[in-house]
């Protein structure tokens, strides 16, 4: 166990290193970050003044070695169109993304599980029927486009609920959250549904396949054999082999939804990262750019280390295979 995990530190920390060297080499590309701090009025000797200040005339090997050096300290510089550190900026924008992603990632688990058990355990019942051709909407329509629909019918025509903002937050200490108010509570719903729709469909398309295969095999057939009960078959034995990949691919997408949630917060303009990144790209701030993709690169390496850990003690083959190794 200490060795795979010390190998997939090893992975992890090569990873992040190679986004590093990505994220850093395309910024390069963008654009002058000068010509997005000063005016026109600016003479070229404060233009170059700025630069060397920036450090934007040292070699390259320099600014990438001194930009891995930071960023390992969670110092990503100072914003320029901000003025204000990077780390405080995503660190106030950071909880609003969680949350949201959070929220969204337990409503696709505990809404895709259960429909994908019983359209797999009810395959010719009409709720099952329902069941897959909503995952079938779910999986063909544009994230953006399922927000403007929800938008439309719950906030414009029905007036039930907000469409945009986080609604009334609370400060608990540097962590502000929206689920303690029921302004923040029925804001987030709407974007929350947007944005776990598609994982939740993966899932229940998952479980489902998983539950077709799973209760076609000879020790289900064994345990039937038995005597046991149906509700124990289905959901001790079949249930709990299901969810192996399911364990993978939840992880993954987990990070998925925290990557992907800037078109959930263009959308119901939520105020997260992925708003900020946005805001960035526009202006050219190079500091707040690499330090999401970089974010968001950490948090994927991380999940994914966590899902290889829960793997291997979930899936006995893993550590039979490693143990004659």
């Amino acid at each position: 166990m200490l060795a795979f995990t010390i190998r997939r530190l090893v992975q992890a920390i090569l990873v992040m290193l190679v986004v590093a060297l990505i994220s850093f080499t395309l910024f390069r590309f963008v654009g002058d970050p000068v010509n997005q701090m000063v005016g026109v009025e600016t003479t070229p000797e404060q233009r170059e003044a700025l630069r060397e200040r920036l450090g934007l005339n040292d070699p390259m090997l320099t600014q990438f070695g001194r930009f891995i050096i930071n960023a390992a300290q969670f110092d990503f510089g100072t914003s320029y169109q901000f003025r204000q550190p990077v780390a405080e900026l995503i660190g106030r924008r950071l909880p609003a993304t969680l949350e949201l992603s959070i929220v969204s990632a337990i409503f696709a688990l505990f809404v895709g599980i259960p429909m994908g058990v019983y359209t797999g355990l009810h395959r010719d019942s009409i709720l099952s029927k329902l069941f897959l051709s909503i995952s079938l909407i779910g999986i063909s329509l544009p994230t953006f486009f399922i927000g403007i629909l929800l938008i439309f019918l719950f906030s414009v025509t029905l007036q039930w609920l907000p469409s945009f903002g986080r609604g009334d937050v609370v400060q608990l200490g540097w962590w502000s959250t929206g689920l303690l108010t029921w302004g923040g509570i029925k804001a987030l719903i709407l974007p929350a549904i947007t944005l776990g729709l598609f994982q939740m469909t993966l899932i229940m398309r998952l479980v489902r396949s998983e539950m077709l295969e799973v209760i076609r095999t000879d020790y289900i057939k064994f345990a039937r054999a038995r005597g046991l009960r149906q509700r124990s078959v289905n959901f001790r034995h079949a249930l709990k082999n299901t969810l192996v990949p399911v364990i993978t691919i939840t992880g993954l997408q987990l990070g998925s939804i925290i990557a992907f949630a800037i078109i959930t917060e263009t959308v119901f303009q939520w105020p997260g990262m992925g708003l900020l990144f946005l805001q960035s790209v526009q202006n050219v701030d190079i500091p707040i750019m690499a330090a999401y993709l970089m974010l968001i690169a950490f948090l994927f390496v991380t999940i994914n280390l966590i899902v290889d850990l829960l793997y291997f003690q979930v899936d006995p083959r893993l550590r039979a295979e490693r143990a004659t190794h």
